[in-house]
């Protein structure tokens, strides 16, 4: 099973340069998590809505157009899928799909930035605390737990390019890392490190305005994360770096059916 998880900033607009169905027919993931679509599903054209093959689904922000939004395409119908985790202040935002299938539970993210001054920076911390309770509760009812999508923060050093020069700026915030910590301490995976865990110069996002991507002066703060017991079924992880298309690249997981 071929997962894929992207960070498309604008679906219209990764679908106006002509990359967006070309990226799924060339691709073919069985699922297919979208991030900051900065839609809503009735702005969206029918040959977006309605690929074939694939059943699909969308959240959008209850505050503004043009902002937040995931989405999921997905070959299999899921047994159910739900928007957010149940608490206002984060659902209204559109940044949560949460999709039920046979053997797991898959969430997929647009986590907060925290810039933007502290009250924002508090929302983001909140949030993250929010969504790892509401997963813990989910494995205590025995589900099996993937969650992807643009966490917003680099883990350790070697996941940016320039760590000494971000260490007080919002992504790589002592903070910020800790809770990162804490969901590996809680026992799940990130799927890209546990196959390469000295691999540097791995990126998921570059600065556009500064024309970052052609130095590869980038974050790795895209994620595939599992629950430790679905570790048996690892099969590859990997990041797309050569897709264009958005400021993010499409990152990749593997699952032996």
């Amino acid at each position: 099973m071929k997962l894929i998880s992207w960070n498309v900033n604008g679906l219209r607009a990764v679908h106006r340069k002509d990359v967006f169905l070309p990226f799924i027919k060339k691709v073919k993931p069985d699922i297919l998590c979208l991030q900051e679509t900065k839609s809503s599903e009735d702005q969206l054209v029918d040959e977006i809505k309605n690929v074939k093959g694939y059943y699909s689904y969308y959240a959008s922000s209850q505050l503004r157009k043009g902002y937040s939004g995931v989405a999921i395409y997905s070959k299999e119908k899921p047994l159910k899928v739900e928007c957010g985790m149940g608490i206002k202040k984060f659902d209204q935002e559109g940044r949560l799909l949460i999709a039920h299938y046979k053997n797991f539970v898959l969430l997929n993210g647009y986590f907060p930035n925290g810039g933007a001054g502290p009250e924002r920076f508090k929302y983001k911390m909140e949030f993250y605390d929010a969504f790892l309770k509401y997963i813990e509760k989910l494995r205590k009812k025995g589900k099996k737990i993937i969650f992807c999508g643009d966490v917003n923060t680099a883990h350790e050093a070697i996941d940016l390019a320039r760590p000494k020069a971000n260490e007080k700026n919002t992504g790589f915030l002592p903070e910020e890392r800790a809770w990162i910590d804490e969901v590996v301490y809680s026992g799940y995976i990130d799927t890209f490190r546990y196959f390469y865990p000295n691999k540097k110069d791995a990126y998921s996002y570059w600065d556009m305005k500064t024309r970052a991507r052609d130095r590869n002066v980038g974050w790795r703060i895209d994620y595939f994360f599992i629950s430790s017991d679905l570790s048996s079924k690892l099969n590859k992880a990997g990041i797309l770096s050569k897709e264009l298309g958005s400021d993010h690249c499409p990152i990749t997981l593997e699952l032996k059916n």
